[in-house]
Order: C-alpha cells, then structure tokens, then sequence
C-alpha cells in the first residue's frame, strides 16, 4: 500500500514537470529550427539568432530591461534590483527590531501590493505620476514667472525615470518578504555578543546581520531581477511612449504573428535566469558546507 502511495506521487510529481517544462523545452527546440514555422521543424539553425542580435529595437529593449532591473535592487535586474534590494533590506531590518504591535500591521500594509492586482498598481501608479507632473508644471511656471536666473523645465513626460521609479516600488515589498525570515531565524544575541566584544552598531550590523540574512538578501535580489524582467503590465502603464521594455517588445511583436525571434530570445532569458540560479545555488552550498567544516 505505501510503496503505491509513493508510486502515485512519483507519477504526479513527473506529470506536474512535464506540464511545466514540456512547453520550454518545445520552445527552445524550435528556437534553432531552420524554417518560420513553429509547427513543423525544418532542420537546425542559428539564423533566428544572429536575426535577433541584429534587431535594433530588441536589443534597445534588453537595454532598457537589463538596466531598470538592475537599479531597482539598490533600493534590486539591472538599476531596479540593486536599489530595491538595498532598500527592502534596510525596511526589513527596521520592521524586525519593532514591537509586534507595530510590526504585524506594518508588515500587512507591507503584503498588499504583492496580493494586489498589477493592473490596479500599474493604473494607480500612472494616475499619481501624472498628478505630479502636474503639480510640477504650476510650480515650475511659478518659478520661472519670479526669477531670471534659473530657467526650470516645465514639462515632464512618463519615460525612463517613471518607469525605474514604478520597478523599485513593487519589488521592495518582495525583498522585504524574504529577508524577513532570516531575520526572525538569526540569534538576537549575536549583535549584543559583538557589541561587548566591542563593535559599535554600525560594525555589528555589516559584519554580524549583513552576513547571517545574505542568503535572504540573494534571494530577494534574484527575485526583484526575475520581476523586473517579467513585468509587462506596471510597466506599459508607466514607460510612455519613448521607452519599451523588452516584455513589451514582445507583446508588440505577437500582435501579428509568434515569429522565432521570439522563441530565441525567451530560450537567451531561461538560460540566463537558470545559469544564475546555478550559480547561486552552487555558491550557497559551498558556503553551507564551509559552516559545517567550521562548526567542526
């Protein structure tokens, strides 16, 4: 009776993989295909490839991706990951060392723009940049209206800005959701041992906390990047006309037919986003094992 437990959750656990991987694998595969077609394989190729990397507004699109990404983790893919991530770490400290009473509503206003819809994020974000801009054209008709000095641009259009400022907004609340479980794991009693040994906060903080939530902090980086890739819907709604992100891109681009630049440029992001997992992963083990041999 058990050993056919085992068995049904073997075969369902594979048809889950199989209905999960199946249609990436496919993907990949026609990716090399020789023909147009998606349906019928007409030998191996690199040509859809080589036609990707001489495609202009795809590659402004990589661009524009790969470096809102990565700002929105300073705050977490490109500029977006780096400022989010910084950012969602120093929150989640913070909402750590408050009382539970503070802590538990804070962290529930913290979860709504992750339960929330994209669609009410992205129309609500559109709604307030647009309100500033705004605000900034009576301010700045104003100023230029009193002085001579200083001439002050009056009009500010939805572009690159809105579009870095809307990433760093929703990946924060997911930085924050995993380094919040590293925090609650770490002994509380290891800033107070460095603090006698005699640190002061700020060295406890980058040589004691920094080092016991890492694995959190990559985690919640490499998450924000995967987003910030992703994101079609915040980010049409925030990019204006002069910007495309490369999700956008490719939405335009089905609007007449699925072309094979497409399966190749989806086949680059699984491969690259796997490799980094990999490495990660590998990194982590090395590091886990190195613990273990030191706790020895």
């Amino acid at each position: 009776m058990k050993r056919k437990h085992l068995l049904g959750n073997r075969i369902f656990m594979a048809l889950v993989f199989v209905f999960l991987y199946a249609p990436i694998f496919i993907l990949i595969i026609f990716s090399f295909n020789a023909g147009n077609s998606s349906a019928v394989w007409k030998g191996f190729s690199l040509h859809w490839y080589a036609e990707l990397f001489q495609n202009r507004l795809i590659m402004q699109s990589v661009y524009t991706t790969l470096l809102v990404s990565v700002l929105s983790r300073l705050v977490v893919s490109g500029l977006a990951t780096l400022i989010s991530t910084r950012a969602g770490t120093f929150a989640a400290i913070g909402l750590a060392s408050m009382r539970r009473r503070w802590r538990t509503p804070l962290m529930t206003v913290n979860n709504i723009p992750v339960m929330n819809a994209e669609i009410v994020t992205g129309v609500s974000m559109c709604l307030l940049f647009v309100a500033f801009f705004g605000l900034w054209k009576a301010f700045a008709v104003w100023f230029n209206q009193a002085q001579d000095t200083f001439w002050m641009e009056e009009n500010i259009y939805l572009g690159f800005g809105t579009l870095l400022l809307a990433h760093v907004t929703f990946n924060i609340p997911h930085v924050i959701l995993t380094v919040m479980p590293k925090l609650r794991q770490m002994d509380k009693n290891l800033v107070d041992a460095a603090q006698d040994l005699g640190c002061t906060w700020m060295q406890a903080f980058w040589k004691v906390i920094i080092p016991e939530i890492k694995p959190g902090i990559i985690s919640g980086a490499l998450i924000a990047f995967t987003m910030s890739i992703d994101d079609f819907i915040i980010s049409y709604f925030t990019a204006g006309s002069g910007v495309s992100t490369l999700a956008m891109t490719i939405y335009s681009m089905t609007k007449k037919r699925v072309s094979p630049e497409i399966n190749a440029i989806s086949t680059l992001l699984f491969g690259a986003v796997l490799l980094l997992i990999i490495i990660i992963n590998v990194r982590e083990s090395r590091q886990e094992r190195l613990r273990e041999r030191a706790r020895a």
